[in-house]
């Protein structure tokens, strides 16, 4: 399995970005496909994650409002779409996959919770 994302620039406060997500090697379409971001000296954090074929979606509350998060299987690609860009948004962000084990599944945030990661793409927000 391989996920690869592009997207990530250096943008300027207020700013818009669209990061996108495209994965190989795998039933995309099974997968709950989040995102998360490691700011310098930070831990990983989650960001956004959405359900299989769109039909539900999570996000951070530090995100809230400024993103949304899609998912086109039959381009195994997830987006990642973030309006008013802050100083603080400035991370490398990563794509991970989950793979549903369950109907009963559940939109996970937790890093322990996703099989697969991509490599990452920098963000940088100047103020």
């Amino acid at each position: 399995v391989q996920l690869v994302e592009s997207g990530g620039r250096m943008v300027q406060t207020g700013d818009s970005l669209r990061l996108s997500c495209t994965a190989s090697g795998g039933p995309f379409s099974s997968w709950i496909m989040g995102w998360f971001r490691q700011a310098p000296g930070e831990e990983r954090e989650f960001v956004a994650a959405i359900g299989l074929r769109g039909g539900s979606s999570k996000y951070a509350d530090s995100v809230k409002g400024r993103s949304t998060i899609s998912r086109d299987d039959s381009k195994n690609t997830v987006i990642l779409q973030m309006v008013s860009l802050k100083p603080e948004d400035t991370a490398v962000y990563y794509c991970a996959a989950d793979r549903v084990r369950s109907v009963y599944y559940t939109l996970a945030d937790q890093i322990a919770e996703y099989d697969y990661w991509g490599q990452g793409t920098l963000v940088t927000v100047s103020s």
